[in-house]
């Protein structure tokens, strides 16, 4: 029954059929944000989900934003990448931010993103680049980010740099998108995830308060591996599996209703398809039950807590390959189709995949786990 889910399960379930499916081809096809599916997300107080009660947010835990995530992902990875996106971010300002700002965002006011990503430094984003320089009571950033999600949408960045005098690899900074001295000169039009409004960000010279810092001076590092990267890995698998289930779905679809009408018989009847759909069915279960598992290794506070971050994301980035390939091949040439929607999902499947860090720089720091290496 409808009525024993979380609330905000029936929420974002409502959201979905009301808004979210309404406009995800379109989304698509127009690289257009959506706007209207995060607005609804918003009002629904669903951008406050993970900000805490005493900010007027629903308090809610990890588990509760990869469930949100992953039902998203569904419908639509483009809205699925924002919500992500935006609670990964919330999560630092959660931990370090003004009290203005999260009352903002647990009011669904307030839409956030991480800036981390360099052109200089490409899929290992722990690595800044860009700069901070001190200026009386102000800093000024210059760095030139290769890819922020929603980058002309949010009302802020979780930015990295550089440290501002302390020793370390980075520091953080809570920095407004219309704060002068940024600009993202180049529209997405990508193969996937063609909505999420991901593009470079150059800042030049942009002018930000001393006290826009988050945490300390040059432990940018530590709230990255901290708090970013499991809040991100987690998130990130969780839309690749909704992706997943989208696939099986639609695919399954496709498969009990064409026919071959010259034997009396539909796809379903075939033994070579079914398999491929036991296959797509079995690797989306998979990796549901490695993000379900690094939750809980999370919740706990397990010795291995550490390595299921890195291994959930590395597995969903290849399972969502493998279902995203399979789901086109048991569709054929109807799979070419838009209306089919499996091509969709193949392409946000991939796009997803090598968001940083990339599967392959994933499985050296598993690799060094394993081998008693120090990851760093």
């Amino acid at each position: 029954m409808s009525e024993s889910l979380p609330g905000y399960v029936q929420d974002i379930d409502r959201i979905i059929a009301d808004v979210v499916n309404k406009h995800a081809v379109r989304v698509d096809r127009e690289s257009a944000f959506p706007s209207e599916a995060i607005e609804a997300i918003g009002k629904a107080g669903l951008l406050g989900l993970i900000s805490k009660k005493d900010v007027g947010g629903k308090g809610e835990s990890l588990e509760a934003a990869a469930q949100v995530v992953e039902r998203l992902g569904r419908a639509c990875g483009s809205t699925a990448m924002v919500v992500c996106m935006h609670y990964s971010a919330t999560a630092v300002i959660e931990a370090h931010g003004d009290m203005a700002t999260r009352k903002a965002i647990a009011s669904g006011k307030h839409l956030t993103t991480l800036a981390f990503s360099e052109q200089g430094s490409r899929s290992h984003f722990r690595a800044a680049i860009g700069t901070a320089t001190a200026k009386g009571d102000k800093v000024r950033l210059s760095a030139k980010k290769s890819w922020i999600t929603s980058a002309t949408k949010a009302d802020s960045y979780v930015w990295s740099s550089k440290p501002l005098a302390a020793p370390g690899m980075s520091s953080l900074w809570l920095v407004p998108r219309t704060t002068s001295g940024l600009r993202a000169p180049d529209a997405f039009d990508g193969l996937g995830l063609r909505g999420n409004d991901s593009r470079p960000v150059i800042a030049e010279d942009a002018e930000v308060a001393k006290t826009a810092l988050l945490g300390a001076d040059g432990k940018g590092f530590d709230i990255m591996m901290g708090v970013v990267l499991p809040t991100f890995s987690v998130l990130s698998t969780a839309c690749s599996v909704g992706l997943m289930e989208g696939t099986v779905a639609r695919a399954a679809e496709h498969v009990r209703t064409s026919k071959h009408e010259h034997a009396n018989s539909t796809l379903a009847d075939l033994p070579t398809v079914r398999a491929y759909v036991a296959r797509i069915r079995t690797a989306t279960d998979l990796a549901r039950c490695l993000c379900t598992d690094t939750q809980q290794a999370l919740a706990t506070g397990r010795a291995d807590a550490s390595l299921r971050v890195l291994e959930c994301k590395a597995a969903a980035g290849e399972l969502a390959s493998e279902v995203g390939d399979l789901g086109m091949r048991i569709c054929g040439g109807a799979a070419f189709r838009k209306d089919v929607a499996v091509e969709r999902y193949f392409r946000d499947l991939r796009a997803l995949s090598i968001m940083g860090p990339t599967t392959d720089v994933l499985y050296d720091f598993i690799g060094k786990a394993a081998l008693g290496l120090p990851l760093f």
